[in-house]
């Protein structure tokens, strides 16, 4: 039971560490594409706490990375690891397998979204 624990936790840290990534360099700049800069500098004044996202993303891009890979590879260890005998459970136990694997590559998709905003867009 322990393990489950662990993998959760670290798959939620990994997500909400890539949707910072978004938060810091993604979304700013898709506002700005779209014509909602206002917007953007509107929820930055509400919520000053986000500037830090960007103010830090050489420290947040490298934390997510980890993680990311982390639930990456507790993702590869388990994905062959038996389900309990009863059929309801272990349907539930197969369709968390399911939806932690979507959310990892959601979570890819969001640190790739990050990290081209970060540092490829900007030198372009």
């Amino acid at each position: 039971m322990e393990v489950l624990k662990v993998n959760r936790l670290l798959s939620t840290t990994a997500l909400f560490s890539s949707a910072s990534t978004l938060i810091c360099c993604a979304l700013p700049a898709l506002f700005v594409a779209l014509g909602m800069g206002a917007a953007f500098a509107g929820l930055v004044s509400a919520i000053p706490q986000l500037v830090w996202f960007s103010e830090h993303k050489g420290v947040v891009f490298p934390i997510a990375g980890l993680l990311i890979a982390a639930n990456g590879i507790l993702l590869y260890r388990n994905r062959n690891a038996p389900c309990p005998l009863d059929p309801r459970l272990a349907e539930a136990c197969k369709g968390t397998r399911v939806w932690s694997a979507r959310i990892f590559w959601v979570a890819i998709v969001a640190y790739l979204a990050g990290a081209f905003f970060a540092f490829v867009a900007p030198r372009l």
